[in-house]
């Protein structure tokens, strides 16, 4: 069994499990699903992350939410953090490095970030910290715990930035960099309801079309096609992971018509929803 320790009080939680190659597969059920999660994975893992598939020759962080994850192999030893929001969030932490910051729910749809030696070193000294306290139980541990949580995410929202924000494929000024975090905070909140660029925008208090212009002018996918993906990624959640029928899905998703849903996934994906449902198969590979 892998090795947990846990705070709990009142409405807060969060927890440390250190896992080894023999109960790694406890990772790929539900115990976790809705809890916000850190997870160090040391190099030579194979995991999908929804439906993208993941071989990692770096020791990474992983950012998870309510993504379903899937670990195929590995064999050192991992180690996650798992909190809820009543622990630390957005609502009373910095919005950069809360829990709807670049590294939870950015429309780059890139959960990790990459650690060289150093960094491996200073993220596991930080996980032993916050084991340290919730092994003492000290009356303080509940803010030692969080400045720590908060120390992991500053410095990898450091090197997310320096990994995929300043390279030839995405360059975000830093004064613009808010809109793209807030747009999708927004649309991870919202997209159940709100299926349109100008809803969108109206929450930003910017135009539709300057909204638009901003993802274009940095050659990032349009407002409009990151909201039907999001909107999709759910579609293929439910139709994957329960019994819903296509029908349940579109009323959960905010359409009234199921035959327009239908047609929208069709045509997105080349598929209609039950020929999905009956034959998916994991899909894109991402090796890094």
């Amino acid at each position: 069994m892998p090795e947990q320790l846990i705070f709990e009080d009142h409405y807060k939680k969060l927890g440390l499990e250190i896992f080894s190659q023999g109960d790694l597969q406890i990772l790929n059920g539900p115990k976790f699903r809705s809890d916000i999660k850190i997870f160090f994975i040391p190099k030579g893992y194979e995991l999908t992350v929804d439906f993208n598939h993941y071989k990692v020759s770096v020791n990474s962080l992983f950012f998870l939410t309510n993504q379903h994850l899937k670990i195929e192999t590995g064999k050192e030893e991992s180690m996650m953090l798992y909190y809820n929001r009543d622990f630390y969030c957005i609502q009373i932490h910095d919005k950069e490095v809360a829990c709807d910051g670049l590294l939870f729910h950015n429309v780059f749809e890139i959960p990790f970030v990459e650690l060289n030696d150093k960094e491996t070193s200073d993220i596991k000294n930080l996980f032993l910290h916050i084991k340290d306290e919730l092994q003492w139980k000290d009356s303080s541990a509940e803010e030692m715990i969080r400045t720590y949580v908060k120390q992991i995410i500053i410095r990898a929202t450091r090197n997310w930035k320096k990994q995929h924000l300043d390279n030839d494929k995405v360059k975000i000024p830093g004064n613009e960099l808010e809109v793209f975090r807030d747009f999708s905070r927004y649309l991870e909140i919202h997209f159940r309801e709100k299926h349109t660029v100008a809803e969108y925008a109206g929450l930003l208090h910017i135009a539709p079309k300057t909204l638009t212009h901003k993802f274009k002018s940095l050659k990032l996918e349009s407002p409009n096609q990151l909201i039907i993906n999001r909107i999709l990624l759910e579609a293929k959640r439910l139709l994957f992971y329960t019994d819903k029928t296509v029908k349940e899905i579109a009323y959960d998703l905010g359409y009234d018509d199921p035959a327009y849903f239908n047609r929208l996934f069709t045509h997105k994906t080349g598929t209609t929803p039950v020929h999905f449902k009956k034959n998916y198969s994991p899909g894109k590979k991402y090796n890094f």
